[in-house]
């Protein structure tokens, strides 16, 4: 709480601040510009910037000094760490508050996994608010491990940190009128809702806002961007591991578009925090590509907090968090000292807080493959020709081939000289059995097969391979693991990657899984998998059946232009 007598007494010079940092170049969220001051602290709050004195003091001159950065949409476990440990990646790269949509454990565990999420996180030294998922599962063409309806969301509208509805990705389902996301809507009425609505446009975007939503990550032309700020949206500038858009963006943001523009990463993976950054890395891009740098900050701060109604963040001012950062330079984008709520949380790229127990039961011991059977890989031929999933490279979309292939016994089998695979997708939450098998050119893989539990956005076990031996023994590891990622060839495990909780995360040291996924990423290129395709990231997205033109799930082979499942056999 805010001790008010306390601020105004420090403010006007009446007693000192708990902590000054003294005669630095301070940005001015507000204005666009740097002024040179004295930035004091009490009790975790700003005083003012000015001229103070302090019962703790620290020379800041000749350096600059920022709000703490915002993420406006990112899903934590897509980082494969857990709550505390993604913490310890973010924070010393200067982002002080994230805006996290749970949906990815959400569809492994439904109400269970957001329960985790608040517990996981209410005690870092990280702002983490929660948006909550609004489509689990994405898809009635796919098995989740939950069903989460308005009544089952209900339950967290209120609770202080959930700022509103994820990202609607059901937009037929809001232009039709579809009672169940009506429902959600309604729940969500006061608070925001996130939008997910690529390509969407003309009357049915209208729609689409008309029902209350108000951002959108999804854009990926100026075009685009610029048609929803027209008609009131918020447009969020993503650069995630997989898509990756902030450039092509830039042009739409000017002088009247860029209040509603902000930054979000949506998906980041380990080894990009690690090298490249977080929010910091999109500033650095953004401001290398010639946009103002009074804009990119604002984008990197203040737009953000004013969009999800954070009022005492996002900005360097009476009254504000004392959420800081400090640069001794506006190059390279990396703090020197990141403060959260006054103390000092990182120094020079090291965090300097200790994790942080969570009791983590709920999520461990998800996987639930049932029977494990050959059988289930069957991919009966019932003509000449197959419809094959085409890889395209550094894209998530696939396209349709149709390819004569051989046959043995009256099933179609990969044909590793016009690097076809067979992919199959195993439903790992209830043990229904079911198993969605099919086809899979591009990926370069020459013997062996690669599995993961990491598989959008219903999680099931997706996996890669030369033949059904290499395939079941694939699954098989990745059932001892209770989730995880695993390469196996020639009756040997090659490599793993354990991810017990809820099979999307592990509690080990950032670091050292940035470390295991490189060792998987070199057996998997020492297999034949092409420099275009990182591995595990490309399974991941073969199963999402939002994103053309055909994906597989556990129901079967879906064409996402008719989302509809089809045969393999044309």
């Amino acid at each position: 709480m805010k001790r008010i007598q306390e601020l105004v007494d420090t403010a006007l010079g009446r007693s000192a601040a708990d902590l000054v940092l003294k005669g630095a170049q301070v940005f001015n969220v507000f204005t666009g510009s740097f002024t040179k001051g004295d930035v004091a602290i009490v009790n975790g709050y700003i005083v003012g910037v000015g001229e103070y004195s302090g019962r703790k003091e620290i020379d800041a001159a000749g350096k600059y000094i920022t709000p703490g950065f915002i993420d406006g949409h990112v899903h934590m476990e897509s980082a494969m760490v857990s709550p505390a440990q993604f913490t310890c990646a973010v924070v010393p790269n200067g982002t002080t508050t994230v805006i996290a949509d749970p949906h990815e454990i959400a569809n492994v565990l439904g109400v269970e996994g957001i329960r985790y999420m608040l517990n996981a996180t209410g005690q870092l030294p990280l702002n983490v608010y929660l948006m909550l998922p609004s489509c689990v599962p994405a898809t009635p063409l796919e098995h989740a491990g939950a069903v989460l309806a308005a009544k089952d969301l209900a339950e967290f509208i209120d609770e202080p940190r959930v700022l509103g509805l994820g990202e609607m990705m059901d937009y037929p389902g809001v232009l039709n009128s579809d009672a169940a996301i009506i429902e959600k809507l309604h729940l969500a009425q006061g608070k925001r809702i996130d939008g997910h609505a690529p390509g969407l446009s003309g009357k049915e975007l209208t729609g689409y806002i008309a029902a209350g939503i108000g951002s959108d990550h999804e854009c990926v032309t100026p075009e685009e961007a610029t048609e929803r700020v027209a008609q009131g949206m918020h447009v969020m500038l993503r650069e995630g591991s997989a898509a990756k858009n902030l450039v092509r963006l830039l042009p739409a943001v000017n002088q009247y578009t860029v209040s509603r523009c902000m930054f979000a990463t949506d998906d980041r993976h380990p080894e990009d925090l690690l090298e490249q950054g977080h929010i910091n890395h999109m500033v650095r891009m953004a401001v290398t590509a010639g946009t103002q740098l009074a804009w990119v900050l604002q984008m990197a701060t203040i737009n953000a907090a004013g969009y999800f109604g954070l009022r005492d963040l996002g900005a360097i001012a009476p009254g504000y968090r004392a959420d800081l950062l400090v640069f001794d330079n506006l190059e390279e984008w990396r703090p020197e000292m990141v403060f959260k709520d006054g103390q000092l949380a990182a120094e020079n790229g090291k965090s300097l807080f200790m994790n942080f127990f969570v009791d983590d039961k709920a999520v461990r011991n998800t996987l639930c493959l049932g029977e494990i059977s050959r059988n289930k890989l069957r991919l009966p031929a019932r003509s000449a020709t197959a419809r094959v999933i085409g890889l395209v490279p550094h894209q998530l979309v696939t396209t349709s081939v149709e390819v004569t292939l051989p046959m043995v016994e009256g099933q179609f089998v990969p044909d590793i000289h016009r690097d076809i695979l067979k992919l199959v997708v195993w439903e790992r939450h209830k043990g229904t059995g079911n198993v969605g098998v099919g086809l899979l050119q591009g990926l370069g893989l020459k013997q062996g097969a690669i599995a993961s539990t990491i598989a959008h956005d219903s999680h099931n076990l997706v996996v890669a391979g030369t033949d059904d031996d290499a395939i079941m023994l694939a699954i098989k590891a990745i059932e001892h693991m209770q989730g995880g990622l695993a390469i196996v060839s020639e009756g040997e495990i090659l490599g793993t990657l354990p991810l017990p909780l809820a099979g999307l995360m592990t509690d080990q040291d950032i670091a050292e899984v940035r470390e295991q996924l490189a060792a998987l990423h070199k057996i998997a290129r020492s297999l034949g998998v092409k420099e275009e395709y990182d591995p595990f990231m490309t399974l991941a997205f073969l199963s999402l059946p939002v994103i053309p033109a055909l994906k597989l799930t556990d129901q079967g082979l879906v064409d996402v232009t008719t989302f509809k499942h089809i045969s393999i056999s044309v």
